[in-house]
């Protein structure tokens, strides 16, 4: 049994309301994880003010859902996997390109070279290796880009850890599991 559950409107802080108000007038919902979020008035503030503001970054909508589903899948998120797989369908990917970019096998040099520093990110605590790096530039990014992306890996790490700690319902139809 989970020692979460999901916080109603009643539950959270005037701050944390005001978030819900803005989530369910884009959303028509305020999703699990955000209101869980949303046990702190601060944090689910803060979190919101940073996610609008990457999505001024390098990145435009259908990449970052792109990225979101990379970083999902290697930190084993479950929850945003549904979500950003429903988000990512709706920004143009198809089933099988959200499939093959979870698995770094989506056959575009530049999906390539950024599975690879992502995947570095996660799995070595941020280091990422000169050639890692060098493939990245090849691949037509830059410095900006690069920090771009890291602001990325943070905003989703950050969703997953709070799943992957608190447990709480999926409220998205499930992601298929890679083949």
């Amino acid at each position: 049994m989970s020692l979460f559950t999901v916080p109603s409107y009643d539950d959270v802080s005037p701050e944390a309301k005001a978030v819900f108000d803005q989530l369910n007038k884009m959303l028509g919902k305020v999703p699990n994880l955000y209101a869980t979020i949303g046990y702190s008035g601060n944090a689910l503030a803060s979190y919101m003010a940073y996610v609008q503001a990457q999505a001024k970054g390098t990145f435009h909508a259908k990449e970052r859902e792109g990225v979101f589903l990379i970083v999902s899948e290697l930190n084993g998120c479950e929850y945003c996997l549904a979500s950003h797989t429903l988000s990512a369908l709706k920004a143009h990917w198809t089933e099988e390109e959200t499939l093959l970019l979870r698995a770094g096998r989506l056959p575009d040099p530049r999906w390539q070279a950024i599975y690879a520093v992502i995947r570095s990110v996660i799995e070595q605590r941020g280091a990422v290796s000169e050639d890692i790096l060098k493939a990245f530039f090849a691949a037509g990014y830059d410095k900006t880009a690069l920090m771009d992306l890291m602001v990325l890996i943070n905003v989703m790490s950050f969703t997953n850890y709070v799943f992957r700690m608190t447990e709480i319902p999926i409220d998205f139809p499930p992601a298929k599991p890679l083949p």
